[in-house]
């Protein structure tokens, strides 16, 4: 074979190779099943839809662990990798369902597609989120990541949602699982508390808002009589019977409105959760968010896991794993995420 044929089989190789990373048309291969542990409650088949794909949100809905995640091209990768993690590590996979949103203007037949090819067992749906029901109450944020209006869904939950789904585990896009979900799904909302989280009193509370916010009186007795603690909302744990009869997401619709017209706060989608939950939650072992891994090596601040136990990794902050490994700038607990990637590429083909 002459040499230019053989240089220009070798650059359309790479083109392919470099193609299959971009964040449109990512093919991913399919996960084995996963079944149930002898004690788990039994599921009822003639509920699940075609395929094993539930087509009934209130699938098994009284032994089932209802997971919600936010679903979009930017971060499908890291959704994807959640759900394998999620599956891999439950002692009852067959009863986990999961509650995808994702935003209207974004090709949900497609999203649908494939997590069903990869997940051909997978109970889901599917809810649309208007992005016009956020958009114009966000206010510009220090990253810009944090002004998408799907960053807000996790507001909207209760209504979004069908009423026969009373208590749901919320989670980000770029986590996994190195636990038994259940057992946070199992976390008591005690004191009639509406959500559950890891809390974080050592970090600086007061930085979240601005000094207009402290100045004012009427708004700084917001906390008054509430140890009020820093929470990632990256992973709750949500009663959404609790949610919809105290109408939480007015509440947190109008700390927004207040925003919009005094700026009262800088960062993104948790204040308003702050503001509205913050002293008033159920406690969650610090193992199930062990949070900030999304430290950008770019700048040298790859992070370190907290002192303690792991059940659930969490890339919040600027670097995701999956950018980083394909930049091949890894930091190095990205390793530990890498085991759950599905992406298939035309470079490494499977035997």
């Amino acid at each position: 074979m002459p040499p230019s044929v053989q240089l220009a089989e070798i650059l359309v190789f790479i083109t392919i190779c470099i193609g299959a990373t971009n964040a449109k048309g990512l093919h991913f291969r399919e996960a084995r099943k996963f079944y149930n542990s002898p004690h788990c409650p039994s599921t009822d088949p003639h509920t699940a839809g075609a395929a094993g794909n539930s087509t009934d949100p209130c699938f098994n809905s009284s032994t089932a662990t209802h997971v919600a995640l936010t679903l979009d091209s930017a971060y499908l990768r890291g959704s994807m990798a959640a759900v394998l993690s999620i599956l891999h590590h439950s002692s009852c996979p067959e009863n986990v369902v999961f509650h995808f949103i994702a935003a209207s203007s974004a090709d949900i037949s497609d999203l649908r597609r494939t997590l069903s090819n990869s997940f051909p067992y997978l109970a889901f749906r599917i809810y649309p989120f208007d992005d016009s029901t956020a958009a114009g109450l966000i206010s510009n944020a220090i990253r810009e990541a944090l002004d998408c209006p799907l960053n807000y869904a996790r507001n909207y939950l209760g209504r979004l949602l069908p009423t026969c789904v009373q208590k749901i585990v919320y989670l980000d896009s770029d986590v996994v699982l190195v636990d038994d979900i259940g057992k946070l799904a199992a976390t008591p909302l005690t004191n009639g508390a509406v959500l559950a989280a890891p809390e974080y009193c050592n970090a600086n509370f007061t930085s979240y808002f601005t000094p207009t916010f402290w100045s004012n009186p009427s708004l700084s007795l917001t906390f008054a009589n509430r140890k009020a603690c820093y929470f990632n909302t990256g992973v709750m744990v949500i009663d959404l019977e609790r949610w919809r009869a105290g109408d939480y997401t007015t509440k947190i619709v109008e700390w927004m409105e207040l925003q919009k017209r005094i700026r009262i706060y800088e960062l993104g989608s948790l204040p308003p959760f702050l503001l509205v939950f913050a002293g008033n939650i159920a406690p969650v072992d610090h193992r199930w968010n062990q949070h900030g891994l999304g430290g950008d090596n770019f700048l040298g601040l790859c992070r370190d896991l907290h002192p303690g136990p792991v059940s659930l990794l969490h890339w919040s902050g600027k670097g995701k794993p999956w950018a980083r490994l394909d930049a091949g700038r890894p930091c190095p607990l990205d390793a530990l995420w890498a085991p759950y990637d599905l992406l298939r590429s035309p470079c490494f083909l499977e035997s």
